[in-house]
């Protein structure tokens, strides 16, 4: 079964895909895959429309935002199999903070996550919890995460939005420390594979596959020790240093962050639609059932 799978960024809390292809967990179900960069993230969508690709990897938030758009069935998308199943964002200040409050993060300017939405919409809903007007946050929503780093270490802002390496980048260099790690919050459907009714239809067997190749490394992206999971995934990541992709799979081992189940969590769904909703990202609140899929 050859399946034409479209990346939607090379990011390190993705490990588990590379992982469960480096290792032959696809290889040994029947399934080749072939990987496909996408030109930005959620381009590859437009490919799989297209038939060039058979499934994408990233966050249901896609799923969600189409339902709500109502899509027509040749272009909605379906979930299946969550491999991040908690935030993988993290807070980073300039200066530590003992006991961490979002009111915290008044003091000063937030650089925010700008490549993708679903960061910043979660932590906006992390300050409506904590019962923190968002129009006092003063906020910088429109650079990289490369350009925050600078930033941060210029003390231009003074705190930011950050995935890995880049946490790991702030802690080196001595830029900043985090102080808030949005996985804390508990689930939140991050990624997950994504395809068309379509093309599950074509495909379902090699997906079914898949699925059961990212379960079956679950304990081993768990438990190994995160040098020996660099060993297996370094290949893939030629421009992150060795020190800070062990840095990077330790922090995100510690906080639990790779699910790997065949089932996508519903209360990380709601989670993530509630955050989209209360976001103004989108009008309505698609059902559980109609974005995602068991295969």
């Amino acid at each position: 079964m050859k399946i034409v799978l479209a990346e939607n960024f090379r990011a390190v809390f993705y490990a588990p895909f590379y992982a469960a292809y480096a290792l032959g967990e696809f290889k040994k179900r029947g399934v080749e895959i072939s990987f496909v960069e996408s030109s930005s993230p959620g381009s590859a969508i437009a490919a799989m429309y297209a038939g060039d690709v058979d499934v994408v990897w990233g966050g249901p938030l896609r799923a969600i935002k189409l339902r709500d758009e109502k899509a027509p069935p040749d272009k909605a998308l379906l979930a299946f199999c969550e491999v991040v199943g908690k935030d993988p964002f993290f807070v980073v200040a300039r200066k530590a903070i003992k006991s961490f409050d979002f009111s915290d993060l008044l003091k000063g300017k937030l650089g925010v996550v700008s490549e993708v939405p679903t960061p910043w919409l979660c932590l906006q809903e992390d300050f409506r919890d904590a019962g923190v007007e968002l129009d006092r946050i003063d906020v910088v929503p429109d650079k990289s995460m490369a350009e925050n780093l600078a930033a941060l270490d210029a003390g231009e802002i003074n705190s930011a939005q950050f995935f890995e390496p880049y946490v790991s980048m702030a802690e080196s260099q001595g830029s900043g420390t985090v102080v808030y790690a949005a996985a804390s919050r508990g689930l939140t459907a991050y990624t997950t594979f994504l395809s068309t009714a379509q093309s599950i239809e074509k495909n379902r067997d090699g997906f079914t596959c898949m699925t059961t190749a990212i379960e079956a490394i679950r304990d081993w992206i768990s438990s190994t020790p995160p040098a020996e999971i660099v060993k297996v995934v370094q290949k893939f990541y030629p421009h992150v240093a060795t020190d800070l992709m062990e840095m990077s799979m330790a922090r995100y081992q510690r906080l639990g962050l790779w699910t790997c189940e065949r089932k996508v969590s519903e209360v990380g769904f709601n989670r993530l639609r509630q955050s989209m909703l209360h976001g103004g990202f989108i009008s309505s609140e698609p059902s559980y059932e109609s974005c995602v899929i068991l295969l």
